[in-house]
């Protein structure tokens, strides 16, 4: 098995140490259609050297946002989140896709569980990740009865360095309520094992998502404010 890796930041340094399979970062700034579309070319070259054979797996993970009043923390990081968790996810499933119907394999697009009601105080990031949920299980359809599996991953806050430069209050604090990333990930393949498009890690998120999802939006809206506007600095 190879592992690609698309991304600012080169993880390979720790990843590898603990990877039994061989790692390659592709240095990539994904609001960037540029350097999304070099990349995708050396990844298909890469597997086309180093791993002629076998399923392939597209994991869209990279993801931004940003926590204040709209437009803060400013209208350009605004674009960024739209850029990165939108545009980008589309561009480069679209370029690996044949790759993809010709070898077999899936899709997993990490959304979040702010994608089932509108968010206050995170407003670009949620209707983002909103997108990426109705676009994943629409895609998962399109592509029934194809080689080529989408799965559509809604996580709530998970102990990683997302809210680290949000502009949350207490990033650190928020991170250490939510999941592991280990529990994301095996509920994330074992959905993959089966059937399912959508996948919403953990009893209190997937209780969240049904409610904001059966609300009227501005109820919705309304409830999720509270939770939102305490991860504000100042919003109190």
């Amino acid at each position: 098995m190879l592992i690609c890796n698309l991304s600012r930041r080169n993880p390979c340094a720790d990843f590898a140490a603990n990877s039994a399979h061989p790692v390659r970062h592709f240095a990539c700034d994904l609001a960037r259609e540029e350097e999304i579309a070099a990349a995708a070319d050396r990844v298909l070259a890469t597997l086309g050297s180093e791993a002629t054979a076998g399923r392939v797996l597209l994991v869209n993970n990279s993801g931004i946002g940003g926590f204040g009043r709209f437009p803060a923390p400013s209208a350009a990081r605004q674009l960024e989140i739209i850029d990165v968790n939108v545009r980008a996810v589309v561009d480069l499933t679209a370029r690996l896709l044949p790759c993809l119907r010709e070898r077999g394999g899936a899709i997993i697009n990490v959304a979040s569980v702010v994608a089932y009601a509108p968010t206050p105080f995170c407003a670009t990031y949620g209707a983002s990740k909103a997108f990426l949920l109705n676009w994943s299980v629409a895609l998962a359809e399109e592509m029934r009865g194809t080689p080529v599996r989408v799965l559509a991953v809604s996580p709530g806050t998970t102990r990683t360095e997302f809210f680290t430069g949000t502009g949350a209050a207490a990033p650190d604090a928020i991170a250490r309520r939510g999941m592991s990333p280990d529990e994301v990930v095996d509920a994330a393949f074992t959905a993959l094992a089966g059937s399912r498009a959508n996948v919403v890690p953990g009893w209190g998120n997937l209780l969240a998502g049904v409610a904001g999802s059966l609300l009227p939006k501005a109820l919705a809206a309304r409830i999720a404010r509270g939770a939102m506007e305490r991860r504000v600095p100042g919003s109190s």
